[in-house]
C-alpha cells in the first residue's frame, strides 16, 4: 500500500508541470488577483484618474464636431469621446457618489457621478447589462462603472465623457489637464 502511495505521489509530481505549462500559455495566471487587478487601473494624479486604463483612440471633442453621416448626432459635442473597443472597462474619473445607473437620454447606457460643488462627471453609451455600480454607490478614481458599448444616440462603440458645473457642460480637457491629467 505504501508503495502505491509513493508512486502515485510520484507521478502527480511529474505531470503537474504538463497540467499547468498550457494554462500558462493559455494566458492564464498563476498570481494572485490583486497582482493582475492593480496593473489594469487607469493612471491617476491624486483623487483623480482617466476613465479608460491604458491607451485610447480619440472621437469627437468638446463644442462643435458635427458627424459625418449621422442626423441624430448633436453638432454641438458637449463631451470627450474616447474608444479602446466595445467593451472595454470604463472607471470613475474622481471620488463622489452615483446619481445616475441606467437609461440617460440621449446617452443610452449611462452612469453619472456627483463629486459635491455643483461637479458631476457623465460616462455614456456604455454596454446594457454592464454596469456594476447603482444610484447611491460611492465611488473613488479607478472604480469600475460599466463597459463601452454603443447605446443612445451612439455612432459606433465608445465612451462620452462629459464633465458639468451646475448643470452645465465645461470642456473636459483644461478640467482634466489642470488636475495633471492631460486628454490627447
Amino acid at each position: 500500500m505504501m508503495l502505491f502511495a509513493a508512486v502515485t505521489l510520484l507521478a502527480f509530481f511529474a505531470l503537474a508541470p504538463l497540467a499547468i505549462v498550457p494554462l500558462a500559455l493559455a494566458g492564464y495566471s498563476m498570481a494572485p488577483t490583486s497582482a493582475v487587478a492593480t496593473a489594469s487601473l487607469p493612471a491617476a494624479s491624486g483623487d483623480w484618474g482617466y476613465p479608460l486604463a491604458g491607451d485610447y483612440f480619440k472621437g469627437r471633442g468638446y463644442g462643435y464636431n458635427p458627424v459625418n453621416g449621422c442626423s441624430y448626432c448633436s453638432t454641438d459635442h458637449e463631451g470627450y469621446d474616447m474608444a479602446q473597443g466595445c467593451g472595454s472597462t470604463i472607471y470613475a474619473a474622481g471620488p463622489g457618489t452615483v446619481i445616475t445607473a441606467g437609461e440617460f437620454y440621449g446617452w443610452g447606457n449611462t452612469v453619472r457621478v456627483d463629486h459635491g460643488g455643483g461637479l458631476v462627471s457623465l460616462y455614456g453609451h456604455m454596454q446594457w447589462e454592464s454596469l456594476r455600480v447603482s444610484v447611491g454607490d460611492p465611488v473613488t478614481a479607478g472604480s469600475p462603472l460599466g463597459s463601452e458599448g454603443n447605446t443612445g444616440r451612439s455612432f459606433g462603440c465608445h465612451l462620452h465623457y462629459e464633465v458639468q458645473r451646475d448643470g452645465i457642460a465645461i470642456d473636459p480637457e483644461p478640467f482634466m489637464t489642470a488636475l495633471g491629467l492631460p486628454l490627447k
